[in-house]
């Protein structure tokens, strides 16, 4: 009997479906090197109590495991949920797929609600930002996408170069949160904008696989978002408060958001009938997510208790984009 040979380095009885899991997420543009870490980890365990099936008892018992030394920080669990919903659909009808209720509960942040002004200061900083990273050409276009099209920041970084249509003037949001995926038009300003971002790009990094990419050619990080951020922010002379919300990349999403509402109240459009339409545009899984950037709009409150009620009443079925 031939033993299979992992390419990743899995020694347990499902080290051919990690394998072929991983190759799937990779061929996806989900490239990152902690998927890989946990589901070793899930390997070794398996290899450990010689665990032959992908039932409960199998994933739980690592899943409490792991939690004993990682304490409240549980986004890891995606991996092995992913690997799990792979497996019921290609491998294993019977498979075992992690319980939502696993999830750690979600503490909303309190956003920092951004003015007209330092919107316009910020971008007018991004434009002659200067740095030894593709930053220096990249920072206006990535900051645009999450403006303009109220993109969150990991949706961004994840952007592939065929994501990004320039002819058609579309992006195209693969496997987001709740592996949703969606495809949002941009404007004429936006698209050229981008255009230019991809033709310095091209020329530096031929072949990149990621949209917006670090010094190295691999995808940015985080960490580097949050620090160009706060040096542009910084750079255009934008105050930072004592106490209380501080500005950072995510709030260009809060602005996309209430923004839209507060044009919507101004043009005396029927914001519970839009809901459902900035609801599919957000990647939101129901309306109710949306609900809570209407509270974040300075001056919504005042018609938030009107819009939720007549929204409740009858809102538009949950769509899709292909």
């Amino acid at each position: 009997m031939i033993e299979y040979s992992s390419g990743h380095g899995f020694v347990s009885v499902f080290a051919a479906d990690l394998d072929d899991y991983v190759a799937f997420k990779t061929a996806m543009g989900f490239t990152g090197l902690s998927r890989i870490w946990y589901l070793k980890q899930f390997d070794a365990y398996c290899t450990h109590h010689q665990s032959t099936t992908l039932d409960r008892v199998t994933v739980e018992g690592w899943v409490t495991e792991r939690l004993a030394s990682s304490g409240t920080y549980r986004s890891w669990m995606s991996y092995i949920r992913g690997f799990g919903r792979w497996v019921l659909v290609h491998r294993d009808p019977d498979a075992y797929v992690l319980d939502s209720t696993w999830r750690a509960p979600f503490v909303r942040s309190h956003p920092y609600l951004l003015t007209g002004e330092q919107i316009e200061k910020f971008f007018t900083a991004a434009t002659s930002v200067r740095s030894k990273s593709p930053w220096e050409w990249q920072a206006s276009a990535f900051f645009t996408l999450m403006h303009s099209c109220g993109l969150r920041t990991g949706e961004v970084r994840a952007l592939r170069p065929e994501d990004v249509d320039l002819r058609g003037g579309h992006v195209t949001i693969i496997e987001s949160k709740g592996h949703r995926s969606r495809r949002l038009p941009v404007t004429d300003d936006v698209t050229a904008i981008l255009r230019s971002c991809d033709a310095t790009s091209r020329k530096w990094f031929p072949g990149r696989r990621s949209f917006f990419v670090s010094a190295t050619g691999s995808a940015v990080t985080p960490t580097s978002v949050g620090v160009i951020f706060h040096r542009i922010w910084d750079h255009a002379g934008l105050p930072r408060p004592n106490g209380g919300a501080q500005p950072r990349p995510y709030d260009f999403r809060h602005h996309f958001a209430y923004a839209n509402l507060e044009r919507w109240m101004a043009d005396g459009t029927d914001v519970s009938a839009m809901l459902p339409y900035l609801q599919v545009y957000m990647g939101h899984a129901g309306v109710e997510s949306t609900y809570y950037y209407v509270h974040t709009s300075p001056d919504f409150m005042d018609a938030y208790t009107g819009i939720t009620r007549e929204a409740s009443r009858g809102l538009l079925p949950e769509v899709g984009f292909a």
